[in-house]
């Protein structure tokens, strides 16, 4: 579970504040009040520079829903005549994981990079029509793609080219080298939350389980409760450990495997599996054929192992990553 998300650490140093109406679940100094940028802000068109904390409802239009996770359902509609997704978090059984939840989503929404999903605006207010009970708030994003890694790697005929594979795992590594740089862990890196652009470009979202490091960004922090998904989740998170960069990178080892290789990381019983990862350093397995048949697949062999060591140590930083995927293609 995210942990709870101070207000310091969503917004950038020079972002322009001022108060309305309307209740934030952060906000308990001024009574009734919320964060909003200056009017100045837009042009009527959406900025691109700063993501607003006011969606302007009248410009939202032609909403459809796309798909659905534990926290949320997204829906694809038109914000000032762009193409967007709009991400309605919703309180589960849980409130407080709901409601962090949607505050880590916003760790990256300062941040631009052509390889992260753009967050547009987000608010915890929305119309009286619109409001339901279970509302936490609502997120307007950058419309990225359609399909995600997950659809890709296993909804494909043929297999990706071992090269489109290393294109895609390197417009990965871009992605968590820029949030490493600014201090954030992703800390639910998967296939299905990599989206794929019409033009093949791979873009980070959902960052519903992120934390943003306090300090450098290769500070160590410990939490007491982490999310993700278990069969990408590093060792030592699911020991209660350390959080830390690295802690991404062994997520990219598995989802570049995932990539090469089109097969789940693991089946069988969740709980033999988690004890099997921590006790017994299980990984999946790296003789298959594209990784014994090739120079290159033995190239990726060897980058992967390093990625999901066990030993924090081993593995190589975002950039170090990034360096090797370069040579990999040359």
């Amino acid at each position: 579970m995210p942990s709870p998300i101070p207000i310091t650490r969503l917004l950038p140093r020079d972002f322009g504040l001022e108060f309305g109406a309307c209740s934030s679940p952060i906000s308990k100094t001024v009574s009734g009040s919320t964060l909003r940028v200056p009017t100045n802000a837009f042009h009527g068109k959406i900025a691109h520079r700063l993501w607003s904390s006011v969606i302007h409802w009248r410009e939202l239009q032609a909403i459809e829903p796309i798909g659905s996770g534990g926290f949320g359902t997204v829906f694809k509609g038109t914000y000032f005549d762009e193409t967007v997704a709009v991400k309605k978090v919703r309180c589960v059984k849980n409130k407080l994981a709901s409601r962090q939840s949607f505050w880590a989503e916003l760790n990256a929404a300062h941040l631009h990079h052509p390889n992260i999903v753009r967050v547009i605006a987000a608010t915890t207010c929305s119309p009286a029509h619109l409001s339901t009970k279970d509302n936490i708030g609502t997120i307007v994003m950058e419309f990225a793609g359609a399909l995600n890694l997950q659809q890709v790697i296993y909804g494909l005929a043929d297999p990706l080219p071992m090269d489109k594979c290393v294109r895609y795992s390197m417009d990965i590594a871009r992605a968590i080298q820029h949030l490493h740089a600014h201090g954030t862990v992703h800390l639910d890196l998967k296939p299905a939350n990599v989206l794929l652009s019409e033009k093949g470009v791979c873009k980070l979202a959902d960052f519903g389980c992120s934390f943003k490091l306090s300090g450098k960004s290769d500070t160590v922090t410990h939490l007491s409760e982490i999310g993700g998904t278990f069969t990408h989740r590093a060792p030592e998170l699911l020991k209660g450990e350390e959080v830390s960069p690295r802690a991404d990178v062994y997520s990219f080892g598995i989802t570049m495997w995932q990539l090469l290789t089109r097969e789940p990381p693991y089946e069988g019983d969740r709980q033999y599996i988690l004890y099997a990862v921590v006790a017994y350093n299980l990984r999946p397995s790296i003789t298959r054929d594209v990784f014994i048949k090739s120079s290159l697949g033995q190239k990726c062999q060897k980058l992967i192992s390093l990625c999901w060591d066990g030993d924090l140590s081993i593995r190589p930083t975002a950039d170090q990553l990034l360096h090797e995927l370069s040579i990999l293609l040359l």
